[in-house]
């Protein structure tokens, strides 16, 4: 017996639960991986920084999967919107959510709505040339930005803030984001946590990173470091990152006067409210300490000039019509993966911005597991669906534009031959372009 999977976002949690689907089932499965974009690979494409191409190589893995007879690639297409949640559940023994956590989580600070203050899912997608993104026009004209956050995505952002025209050579930054960049009159990024050095999220290969700007330096200011003995209950990934930090604190004044950029590490630093008028000129901070892991704060406060604020403070995923979301937790309500009869998530959908890439793969295989179960004790009910079939009548009627994934593989080669030198593509950065591209 044939089953038929619709499987709701194309990054990573989507392919590799497709692919444990084939796993499970082999030729008995019939797969439909969708996205509202015309292109896959969903935060691959979009969030993972430009200059990290080895990173985003991960999606020549999926195509294995994605060109296989089985399985079917169907962008251009909103479910919530061009299909409901509940035609999709008529058509489909499954339906699995895998749409990532694409929104920012808010600060939910005084002046948070002042101009040149944004979250990291759309300052990285202005950077990444995501479409909903394309137009945001940071104004880099000022001296100091402030970076809220002390994770990777920070790291990120601060990083290709302070770097140089031919840093980014190989990198398949954009090239609006490129010229703004190359234009920029930031003197100083701080990167503003809450806590101290043992708490950071920031893993050592991309605090490493810092080391070799070209024309910036981090800085960290020795008092915030805790003695060095106390470094030996980290664990060793964290160990080595805040060995990372006593680097940049002993980089001697001499070294850092060659450098146009300073990136400055402001910790045990807790926003209060943003500062402006029309536009932010600075963020008001809390001086905390960390008791029982947790930022306390002193009462002390002070300002940080800030021309531009990115806050990378987490991500939130996004509801759809009719299907039950964790407000307080900005995911999909679920046990396990199960949401409800015949409907599951995956991936940040499903718990949340954490882990990594790799993370999504057990992932996968844990929803199919579970869809298999359900299946086997006959909780999704016996009729026949129609799947595939169903779905193009519907989209047939409808008129739906359906972009495939050999459709995609034209798109790309568009991107390829419109590449600036030594770089790998020039995305399109808006929708009609993409379907253009395709022919």
């Amino acid at each position: 017996m044939t089953r038929h999977l619709a499987i709701v976002g194309s990054g990573p949690a989507g392919y590799y639960t497709a692919g444990a689907a084939q796993k499970k089932w082999g030729d008995d499965v019939r797969v439909d991986v969708f996205d509202t974009l015309p292109v896959p690979f969903g935060l691959i494409r979009t969030g993972v920084a430009p200059d990290h191409q080895s990173i985003k190589g991960v999606s020549r893995r999926y195509e294995t999967t994605a060109l296989s007879d089985n399985v079917r690639f169907v962008g251009n297409v909103t479910i919530g919107q061009d299909v409901t949640v509940e035609e999709l559940q008529g058509l489909y023994d499954a339906v699995v959510f895998a749409t990532g956590a694409p929104h920012d989580k808010p600060l939910g600070l005084p002046g948070e709505d002042l101009a040149n203050v944004f979250g990291s899912a759309a300052f990285v997608g202005w950077y990444n040339g995501h479409p909903q993104f394309a137009q945001l026009d940071p104004d880099l004209s000022g001296k100091s930005a402030v970076v809220i956050g002390m994770g990777n995505v920070a790291l990120d952002v601060a990083r290709i803030l302070s770097k140089t025209e031919d840093e980014f050579a190989g990198s398949d930054i954009v090239n609006h984001a490129l010229e703004a960049l190359k234009a920029s009159r930031l003197t100083t990024v701080t990167i503003v946590g809450r806590r101290g050095p043992h708490q950071i999220m920031m893993t050592p290969k991309e605090l490493g990173e810092l080391m070799h700007l070209s024309r910036a330096a981090p800085r960290v200011d020795p008092a915030d470091l805790p003695a060095p003995e106390d470094d030996a209950i980290l664990e060793p990934g964290l160990r080595k990152s805040v060995g990372h930090l006593r680097s940049f604190a002993a980089i001697p004044e001499s070294e850092r006067a060659d450098k146009a950029v300073e990136i400055d590490f402001d910790m045990f630093a807790s926003p209060v409210r943003l500062i402006g008028t029309g536009k932010v000129e600075g963020v008001e901070v809390e001086r905390t300490r960390v008791e029982a892991g947790r930022a306390v704060g002193t009462g002390e406060t002070y300002v940080i000039p800030a021309d531009l604020v990115v806050a990378c403070i987490g991500y939130r995923s996004s509801p759809i019509p009719g299907v039950p979301f964790d407000e307080r937790a900005g995911k999909f309500a679920n046990d396990e993966g199960r949401i409800l009869p015949g409907l599951y998530a995956v991936g940040w959908a499903r718990r949340g911005p954490t882990g990594t890439i790799g993370t999504n793969r057990p992932d996968g295989f844990g929803v199919i597991d579970r869809i298999a179960e359900d299946l086997a004790s006959g909780a999704l009910g016996t009729a026949a669906r129609q799947g595939r079939a169903g779905f193009d009548a519907l989209a047939e009627e409808r008129q739906l534009d359906i972009v495939t994934f050999r459709d995609w593989k034209k798109i790309e080669e568009a991107e390829a031959q419109a590449a600036r030198e030594g770089a790998p593509r020039e995305k399109f950065v808006d929708i009609a372009s993409m379907i253009r591209a395709r022919g």
